[in-house]
């Protein structure tokens, strides 16, 4: 379904920015709250936990280059969500309120927009997120959702990026690679995982694979250091997987990107068979041991020590915004 309308009386263009904030705050039913917690002033007022550390994160979709009309609205709401939940997770924590920016051509469908808000909103009551506020503009490009996200650290600490020794095990969680046949919207943020993961004292750093675990995984090594991979034990998605072509498997696993799966590393002096016991006895999410953290000693892609006879994963890329293609 496309974003725009050809009836000029079902658009947003048509009905204002005043009434179409009225009809969110319908939309959005009890997810947003009274003001001036809630929509209504120039900020969102609550009080803040004490003691919890708080958590911020931002990420927008944006038509073209997160979804396209082969994407029901819903998923797009939901889709907007948890991709800034995952962040959330990401670092121990559980979200709890949202501020979302509209910036839509004249010609959006209401419709559209309706069902967009539906998924958004279904998502925010499964995840106790409250959506206090945001802001609408217009624009002559695609339209565009911008969410910012508050959370907390339960645990008491949030996991951070860095921490992480050589010596150290590389853990993550669910599948890789093959995300854009439908995963990239239908995932499930690793919420509970994160919360889990921050309580345990041996595990040292995480992230989230968003961008693809060729991009994400360097920014977890510390200094002087590379990723050995225990390339036969990369958990790639079914779906993806070429019948005799290892390399072609692996390419999709560390480059797809958008499979919001947590990837952490946990102390080398750990007990590793206790830790993974404790895992599965807490989840049926699938946890895979995918290598070593080791002080770096040969080339490849940034912090990935490559597999023997493999010379065309030397030009392993990931997703990254604004990359200058081949004719730059």
């Amino acid at each position: 379904m496309h974003a725009s309308e050809n009836r000029p009386d079902q658009t947003v263009g048509q009905i204002g920015e005043m009434a179409l904030i009225r009809r969110i705050a319908h939309w959005l039913g009890p997810t947003n709250p009274l003001e001036p917690e809630g929509i209504g002033d120039d900020c969102a007022v609550f009080q803040v936990e004490a003691g919890l550390p708080q958590l911020v994160t931002t990420d927008p979709v944006i038509a073209r280059y997160h979804f396209d009309a082969s994407v029901a609205p819903e998923w797009v709401g939901a889709k907007l969500l948890k991709r800034n939940i995952s962040d959330i997770a990401a670092m121990g924590g559980r979200p709890r309120r949202a501020v979302l920016s509209l910036a839509l051509p004249s010609a959006t469908a209401l419709d559209w927009l309706e069902r967009f808000f539906r998924g958004l909103r279904e998502s925010a009551e499964e995840y106790g997120v409250r959506v206090v506020g945001g802001d609408v503009a217009q624009t002559d490009g695609p339209a565009a959702a911008y969410l910012t996200l508050l959370g907390d650290a339960p645990a008491g600490r949030a996991l951070t990026r860095r921490g992480a020794r050589a010596g150290d095990p590389l853990f993550v969680t669910g599948e890789l690679g093959g995300s854009l046949a439908e995963h990239h919207y239908r995932f499930r943020p690793r919420v509970e995982e994160g919360v889990w993961l921050a309580g345990r004292p041996e595990v040292r750093a995480m992230i989230d694979v968003s961008d693809g675990l060729a991009k994400d995984l360097p920014a977890l090594l510390p200094s002087g250091c590379q990723a050995a991979l225990e390339w036969d034990a990369l958990p790639v998605r079914d779906s993806v997987t070429t019948a005799g072509d290892k390399a072609a498997g692996w390419c999709r696993a560390l480059t797809d990107g958008e499979d919001y799966e947590l990837l952490f590393a946990i102390d080398g002096r750990a007990s590793i068979d206790r830790f993974v016991r404790d895992w599965r006895a807490s989840f049926p999410c699938r946890l895979t041991r995918i290598g070593t953290i080791e002080t770096a000693s040969a080339s490849g892609p940034p912090g990935i020590r490559l597999p023997p006879g493999y010379p065309e994963l030397e030009k392993l890329a990931a997703y990254e915004h604004f990359r200058p293609g081949p004719d730059g």
